[in-house]
């Protein structure tokens, strides 16, 4: 017997029994609804305000303004990427992509990360380019430009951090924008000192500071969302913790083993997994008693149970398999 979320199959020939999804997503949706209209404010704000930038940058000739520009435009396209794919994401599943459009977000996280390694790459160039041949710089536009640019951010950057952290969507587009606070505060440090004593190399060098701040998050963000597109086990679901807490809580399981976990995003895990069960076990009940443990103690509400009584179908051991394997999913479909 198979169960899916709310359906159940049985495998040994007889009635088939279909019971629709008892599960409610419409808090889920209000999140994500949410996080689509703040990233299209924060898409609006940095857009426009890296003109200013750029044009304050190319008055001043500060390296650590320009860069802060060339990032924001950037991060402008990287954040209707990410727009775009929360409005992707509320396409209803069909046919041919049963789990609808929502791992678009993750991809999104991904090329989001990946442009943040392209960016930093480019301001180290500049500022070694700076190092070789100085340029003069304007202190007092530098540091006006920056200091708007840190107010802007700093919205920018509440609109995104009082939404949903979780989100892996989210997560790339604050770290775009952190990138952006950080590049204004460098600027201002570099304008201060500038006017303060004159030095200008002080530009070239905050600006290789931020650069290595974004590279920190870039990879963050690129290793997340890489292993959730890989399939990768979630870092706090342990198949074995699992299988160990279903034989210890659901009367007649007597093994569980096969158990792959995967997401689909940051917040919707999925997993899936075969248990043995005695001969006195109701299939219906114990069904329902597994889904009860994997929603409470694991935070999993879509799960592909298959019910097997004496040994496993296929011929799995239950010491095997406890490492997931994505591409094992026969038993998984939407």
């Amino acid at each position: 017997m198979m169960s899916h979320g709310g359906h159940s199959h049985d495998h040994d020939h007889s009635a088939h029994k279909h019971e629709g999804h008892g599960h409610d997503h419409s808090h889920a949706h209000a999140v994500t609804a949410d996080s689509e209209r703040r990233v299209f404010w924060v898409m609006l704000l940095t857009g426009g305000f890296m003109i200013a930038e750029a044009v304050g940058g190319i008055l001043s000739g500060s390296l650590a303004l320009l860069a802060d520009a060339g990032h924001m435009l950037t991060d402008s396209a990287s954040l209707a990427l990410a727009w775009f794919a929360f409005r992707l994401g509320r396409k209803p599943s069909d046919a041919r992509r049963s789990y609808g459009y929502h791992r678009f977000q993750v991809l999104a996280a991904f090329v989001n990360g990946l442009t943040l390694f392209a960016i930093a790459g480019w301001i180290l160039i500049e500022a070694v380019k700076r190092f070789v041949d100085p340029v003069p710089i304007l202190g007092v536009p530098m540091l006006v430009v920056a200091a708007l640019g840190l107010l802007v951010n700093v919205i920018a950057f509440w609109i995104l951090q009082t939404g949903e952290r979780d989100n892996l969507n989210i997560r790339g587009a604050v770290l775009h924008v952190l990138g952006d606070l950080l590049g204004s505060v460098g600027a201002i440090a570099a304008a201060g000192v500038i006017l303060a004593i004159g030095w200008t190399p002080i530009d070239p060098i905050l600006s290789v500071l931020v650069a290595l701040l974004i590279l920190r998050s870039a990879w963050k963000l690129v290793r997340d969302s890489g292993h959730i597109l890989l399939e990768g086990t979630p870092d706090d679901l342990d198949p074995a913790r699992i299988g160990a807490a279903l034989r210890g809580a659901v009367p007649g399981v007597t093994d569980v083993h096969h158990v792959h976990a995967w997401s689909l995003t940051g917040e919707r895990p999925l997993i899936t997994l075969h248990a043995v069960v005695n001969e006195i076990a109701d299939q219906n009940e114990t069904v329902l008693a597994i889904n009860n443990v994997l929603a409470e103690r694991f935070g999993i509400d879509h799960a592909t149970v298959q019910l097997e009584r004496g040994c496993c179908l296929d011929g799995g051991h239950p010491e095997q398999d406890r490492d997931p394997d994505p591409m094992d999913r026969g038993a998984a479909h939407a």
